[in-house]
């Protein structure tokens, strides 16, 4: 079921550079939602049930509360409104944006422990900060591209906020995107049992993160009119992926 899961994303995912108006918004919202059962279905056959109970409680449950926080304060991601063409709403927050935090939350923590385990940390502590570390990074990464995405397509809109953007967007956000995912990935690292099951294998996740990397880079720089947005959240992701991918990259440099 995730992988069918996983071919439902990818298949809403290609055709949306060539949608526009309520199809366009019809495909972010399905792609959303595939992509999180394809997560969460995933750690449900790999984990158990528990680890997929856990995932909803973290990342949507933890992801809704800094989304209204942050829309409504500014902190800790800038000042930024929400507009009504995401659906359902939990406390002024569309809850799509919930699952989107879980879907890619998911792969992140399976990134992180990657690096941890070839790493082989001496205390589980040291264990927990790297695989939280390098989760976080993915997400913020991740967002590099999909924040602009989604300002373009009128899904929320910043306000004035000092500082340094990238196409419409405070550089600031990375740095919210950031504490809010090593809180997330900590959580995570600390509750969700960290071996796999027999005979279960982390190669979907990989390969939804690999997507997600292709498709946003290509899709930005091809599609969407927005080079500097695909260069700079290539340059940013890609080497994160490398480590992930090849974590002895890093090891014979330390």
């Amino acid at each position: 079921m995730a992988s069918l899961a996983a071919v439902v994303t990818v298949g809403t995912q290609i055709p949306y550079p060539l949608a526009s108006g309520s199809t366009q918004r019809v495909l972010t919202i399905v792609s959303v939602v595939a992509f999180f059962a394809a997560s969460l279905l995933h750690a449900a056959d790999t984990r158990g049930l528990r680890a997929a109970t856990l995932l909803v409680g973290v990342c949507v449950g933890g992801g809704l509360m800094a989304e209204a926080m942050g829309s409504r304060t500014g902190f800790p991601f800038g000042n930024y409104r929400y507009n009504d063409s995401l659906g359902a709403t939990v406390a002024g927050v569309p809850v799509v944006v919930g699952l989107a935090w879980a879907m890619m939350g998911w792969p992140a923590l399976l990134c992180g422990r990657r690096v941890a385990d070839r790493f082989r940390c001496s205390h589980r502590s040291g264990a927990v900060l790297l695989t939280a570390f390098v989760g976080s990074l993915v997400l913020v990464t991740w967002d590099l591209f999909l924040d602009p995405q989604m300002v373009e397509a009128g899904h929320w809109s910043w306000l004035a906020t000092p500082g340094p953007w990238l196409h419409g967007v405070p550089l600031v956000n990375s740095l919210g995107w950031f504490a809010t995912g090593v809180l997330m990935m900590i959580l995570l690292e600390v509750l969700v049992p960290t071996v796999a099951r027999a005979g279960s294998s982390d190669a979907l996740a990989w390969a939804l993160v690999g997507w997600t990397w292709f498709s946003e880079w290509f899709g930005h720089l091809v599609f969407f009119g927005r080079p500097t947005v695909g260069i700079v959240g290539g340059l940013a992701m890609t080497p994160v992926l490398m480590v992930v991918a090849k974590p002895d990259l890093l090891r014979s440099r330390t």
